[in-house]
């Protein structure tokens, strides 16, 4: 790149940063033999593939409950890849018919992609994760060490074509100073771990390769935007300012409120009680999406009533007096559960999730009400169940008189666009909805949200998108309903701004998060909001949308 040179990419996390570039560096895998294991080793080898293939998982597994939030579900989906058996299966036939097990798990690994990319599903985020868990599982074998993020002697921009699962849940914050990937989108695992992580972050910069290591750089991820050949002192200026800004952030204690006095109500996205209580501690004012299936991504089998029941009261006793929204299991696509997930769908994301897993066994939703309710009573806070996919009336009329006859607030995910277009029927017959924006967005657009070739259709800021929700809010308004978000639209401060604007009652994201979207909410007056979800409605894309919603809400 020439001096004083800017590429952009797809904004995700806010921030400014300037610094050196780290490259994330692969493990290399050599040169293997092409010699054939005996007939009498090979069941020695495959025991050799299958111990490494465990130890990797089992690591996985690990990191995944020493973490919280969607890092944790991350992580468990990928550890459940690991462990799938049409891969194991596939691995196991090739050493015994002689070839080592390292050559055995990279001719899989290149098998199963190429039938990803024939059968015209890639999942760039999938493809990802299927060749880091190659990586890592050939390593094992080598006896070589796990690959990851590069040991950083001082804070640097990390650089990557993508991130694995196993990197982004182990990033640093201290030593990152911003995130930039060639590929991704705004709701991929880099996206979504950077924003709990307060982490800057650039993703879809599709000339990246052009920096090369140790280049110094300037990173505005509130424009997208890495420049080389800026003035170093100007630079450095400028991300004191935003520390300076940050760190204000970092204080805040809520409760939200708006410079013209109107208050906001800041619930958090948890998955246990461990993470409820942070969010407790971090100024949630409630949970918004307590995901329930996170519980459950390593179960065998479908824990009883009592064992949910227990899992879930604890984060009823995280807010003992306040609102807790819990959805029912959402499993499918790419929260794969063993005893709630159909295998080898041809196109999970359209596929049997959420609702949908009722027409495989009924009595698995009715057991799960039943295990809320029980975990809600004495709870005195508001007591609100979601449905995620649903996508007729007849169903939403089905799932509202199930939850009501347990003596809970009937609601529904709003996500499928058949609700978000009749949702004047659909808010008739429930009592609240909440809208789902990262899978909002991949239908609406008709593109994977997990395919990073289609990271900018699947941004929640496109227009479509923006003028379903804004459809629903409005609706929610002049019915009298709540309306909330608790997609990762949420978490981004400038678009919370217009969804208040919009109408929308609540704001549902990370813990991370909730300062930073209160701090800006106090920024802005309510008059400012309105303005901007209008003005935004006539966007062209979606970086036109982002730009008319800074001027309207007066941010440089």
């Amino acid at each position: 790149m020439s001096a004083a040179d800017t590429i952009y990419g797809t904004p995700v996390v806010n921030g400014l940063a300037y610094g050196q570039v780290a490259w994330v560096s692969h493990f290399e895998i050599p040169n293997l033999p092409a010699s054939k294991i005996p007939l009498a080793q090979r069941k020695a080898e495959v025991d050799r593939y299958l111990k490494a293939a465990n130890t990797v998982s089992e690591r996985l597994l690990t990191r995944a409950k020493s973490t919280v939030g969607t890092a944790s579900d991350i992580l468990a989906a990928q550890a459940e890849l690991s462990r799938d058996p049409g891969f194991k299966k596939m691995v196991v036939q090739s050493i015994n018919k002689g070839t080592p097990a390292p050559s055995a798990v990279i001719t899989t690994t290149d098998m199963f992609c190429a039938m990803f990319e024939k059968a015209g599903r890639l999942m760039a985020e999938r493809t990802t994760d299927l060749n880091d868990l190659c990586m890592r599982v050939v390593a094992e074998l080598l006896g070589e060490p796990e690959p990851g993020i590069p040991h950083l002697g001082e804070p640097s921009v990390l650089f990557a074509d993508d991130l694995a699962p196993a990197d982004t849940a182990g990033l640093n914050p201290e030593k990152i100073l911003a995130l930039v990937t060639e590929q991704g989108g705004p709701t991929s695992h880099t996206s979504i771990i950077a924003r709990q992580l307060g982490i800057p972050c650039i993703v879809a910069v599709r000339r990246l390769h052009q920096i090369p290591q140790g280049e110094q750089v300037f990173v505005d991820a509130s424009l997208g935007s890495i420049t080389t050949g800026a003035n170093p002192e100007e630079a450095r200026q400028k991300v004191a300012a935003n520390l300076r800004s940050r760190a204000e952030i970092r204080h805040w204690q809520g409760p939200a409120r708006l410079a013209s006095g109107e208050e906001v109500e800041l619930l958090a996205n948890v998955q246990d009680g461990p993470g409820a209580q942070k969010a407790a501690e971090a100024y949630a004012q409630g949970v918004g999406l307590f995901r329930t299936e996170l519980c459950f991504l390593d179960s065998t089998k479908e824990p009883t009533c009592a064992e949910q029941a227990e899992k879930y009261s604890r984060v009823f006793a995280a807010f003992p007096d306040q609102k807790v929204v819990t959805r029912t299991l959402d499993a499918g696509s790419d929260k794969p559960i063993s005893w709630a997930t159909l295998e080898e769908e041809a196109n999970p994301a359209l596929g049997v999730r959420g609702l949908r897993t009722t027409g495989i066994d009924e009595d698995l939703f009715t057991r799960q009400l039943d295990a809320i309710a029980q975990a809600s009573r004495g709870h005195q806070g508001k007591n609100w169940v979601m449905v995620p996919m649903v996508s007729t009336l007849s169903e939403a009329k089905w799932v509202a008189k199930l939850i009501r006859e347990r003596g809970l607030t009937a609601g529904i995910m709003v996500e499928v666009p058949a609700a978000a277009i009749m949702i004047d029927q659909f808010l008739a017959e429930v009592d609240f909805v909440s809208i789902g924006t990262n899978d909002l967005s991949q239908y609406v657009m008709a593109a994977d949200r997990m395919n990073a070739n289609l990271a900018t259709y699947t941004d929640p800021w496109q227009p479509a998108v923006l003028t379903l929700i804004s459809r629903v809010a409005a609706t929610g308004v002049r019915l009298q309903k709540p309306v909330g978000v608790c997609g990762e639209a949420a978490a981004d401060p400038i678009l919370a701004c217009v969804l208040i604007g919009m109408g929308v009652t609540s704001l549902s994201m990370a813990t991370s998060a909730i300062p930073s979207v209160g701090s800006q909410l106090g920024q802005v007056t309510k008059e400012q909001c309105e303005r901007a979800a209008q003005d935004i409605l006539t966007a062209q894309d979606s970086g036109d949308a982002r730009n008319i919603a800074r001027r309207a809400l007066g941010i440089n």
